[in-house]
């Protein structure tokens, strides 16, 4: 005779995606109750705020020759500034990698050769032989400092989300234990665990489904004072066969520094990994799902506005010191500014969000705006802004075949049905208000690939190369906005060597393109079932 089978293992095995869903959406209504009674927003007023305050006098970062241009360009995008940090770096230490290939190649160099610190920031790490040989080249790269007996050595920090990083018996966890172990005093491991996975949910969502609930998905791998900044995560397909996009940013300190210091701010509220596999909360912090989940998230949101106010205040006080000594006419290689933008709505810090709004909605009729998600999914607001805005839009996303759920068993595997429904909703609405000409929607196509490319590249009236850039882990979605931990940078240049990188990367995905018209959503493979239709409400907050 069989044995009994338990409660929850029933539960798991019949009715999970219902039990997800059910108390998913409940959790997600009283979690937006309570954003509207809490006010966070308040601690963002300034950005809140329909009418911008009087903007202070930029620096301008090239010479005189070049000044006029930049000061224009500038002027155009400086509210940014107002509100998060502005590095100011020479577009030449600023290089877009195009290949998984040349994404992973990087990161082992550049781990070889670091003497200071290797940070990485990641949703999750895989556990193949690629994902392998990079934890390889951390623990040589530790090895060496320790062998070498010299200065401070070098100090390693990773970041992952709990839930993803503890998936299945061999997971993240168990790839970083052994230099955990070895490296005890040199190496940190953090694991993001969202505020809003707690109580009831908590016990009754089983893995897999309870990662929809909100995790850590910023992408930052930093080595000494270079970090790349993307969208792909540290597993094999992101280092072979999935598109994304990747930036370079070689010799910047400074905005090394500040993502040091954000991947260690969000690792100090989260649950630090032991040699032994447990995991525990440093002294005097709030546990993320055993304590209080309003004082936990004002912790927290204190601790990473410190490190985002901080810089920008530093930043500012540079700026103005550069001014008053006339510096600025000297700097002729400084042509380009990033401005990191952070998203953690569970936190109550909404810069991204508001940051991404405002391009939209000031997007002039004469100018051109390329947008890519791999997971078209944008949420209202943006959907709004884009449809009211004057600017020509570009929208890439991914086709059915090279979704990352393609494939996929169970209900996982209607997902790239559901982002069909959307995306046809989406097109029927632009062709209801007449706006085919302006706003076009392409699909990715490329044979045993899969496509996680996110950002958008912006274009000026008459230039026929991108002056700003948006890329990091945003997808434009709900999830992006309302539940993950989200961070992206905006490129803003004038060097002209950069504008042609960023035009080659963005043409170089749109090649792999078709156009989308009605005849796309009529062909057989386009068909969505009607139960696919009446869940893809619930999808799209959740996926």
């Amino acid at each position: 005779m069989a044995a009994p089978m338990s409660w929850r293992r029933l539960l798991y095995s019949k009715y999970s995606p219902v039990i997800a869903g059910v108390f998913t959406r409940i959790s997600d209504q009283l979690f937006r109750a309570r954003d509207r009674r809490r006010g966070s927003v308040l601690l963002l007023a300034p950005l809140l705020a329909q009418a911008d305050p009087a903007p202070r006098r930029a620096s301008s970062p090239t010479g005189p020759a070049g000044a006029q241009r930049t000061h224009g360009l500038c002027s155009h995008f400086r509210w940014i500034a107002e509100h998060v940090p502005a590095f100011r770096v020479p577009g030449t230490h600023v290089h877009v990698l195009s290949s998984p290939e040349q994404f992973y190649q990087a990161m082992k160099t550049r781990i070889n050769t670091a003497e200071r610190r290797v940070v990485m920031a990641s949703l999750y790490l895989g556990t193949g032989r690629l994902e392998q040989e990079l934890v390889d080249c951390m623990k040589e790269a530790l090895e060496r400092c320790q062998d070498s007996g010299t200065g401070p050595g070098l100090r390693v920090s990773v970041l992952l989300d709990y839930t993803r990083g503890s998936r299945g018996q061999t997971n993240s966890r168990t790839m970083l234990l052994p230099l955990l172990q070895r490296f005890s005093s040199r190496m940190r491991v953090s694991l993001y665990h969202t505020p809003d996975l707690r109580g009831l949910l908590r016990l009754l969502v089983p893995q897999r489904f309870n990662e929809t609930i909100g995790v850590q998905h910023i992408k930052v791998y930093l080595f000494d004072d270079s970090v790349i900044i993307s969208g792909a995560n540290l597993s094999d397909s992101y280092f072979t066969n999935r598109q994304d996009r990747y930036v370079l940013l070689e010799n910047c300190r400074e905005v090394a520094d500040f993502f040091s210091d954000l991947v260690e701010a969000v690792g100090d509220v989260s649950l630090q990994l032991q040699p032994d596999d447990s995991v525990t909360m440093l002294e005097g912090a709030v546990h993320p799902y055993k304590g209080n989940r309003d004082e936990f998230s004002a912790a927290a949101r204190q601790r990473i506005l410190e490190v985002v106010n901080g810089a920008r205040v530093r930043q500012q006080l540079l700026s103005r010191a550069e001014e008053d000594e006339g510096l600025s006419e000297g700097e002729g290689e400084d042509d380009t500014w990033v401005f990191p933008l952070v998203q953690m709505k569970p936190l109550g810090i909404q810069v991204d969000e508001q940051v991404t709004q405002r391009l939209l909605r000031d997007a002039a009729a004469d100018s051109t705006v390329f947008l890519t998600s791999g997971y078209f999914n944008l949420t209202r607001t943006y959907m709004r802004l884009l449809l009211g805005a004057g600017a020509g839009y570009r929208i890439l996303t991914a086709s059915p075949e090279v979704n990352g759920f393609f494939g996929a068993k169970g209900v996982a595997g209607a997902i790239p049905a559901a982002y069909i429904h959307i995306a046809r909703q989406f097109y029927d609405q632009v062709c209801r208000l007449g706006q085919q000409g302006r706003v076009r929607l392409h699909e990715y196509h490329r044979a045993q690939w899969t496509f996680h490319a996110k950002g958008l590249w912006y274009y000026l009236q008459g230039q026929d190369r991108p002056c700003l850039t948006l890329i990091g882990s945003p997808n434009f979605g709900y999830r992006s906005v309302h539940r993950d931990l989200e961070a992206q940078i905006a490129i803003v240049t004038e060097n002209e060597e950069l504008q042609s990188q960023l035009q080659e990367e963005q043409e170089m995905l749109y090649q792999r393109s078709t156009e989308v018209s009605g005849s796309t959503f009529q062909q057989p493979d386009r068909h969505v079932k009607l139960w696919v239709k009446l869940v893809t409400p619930l999808i799209k907050n959740f996926f």
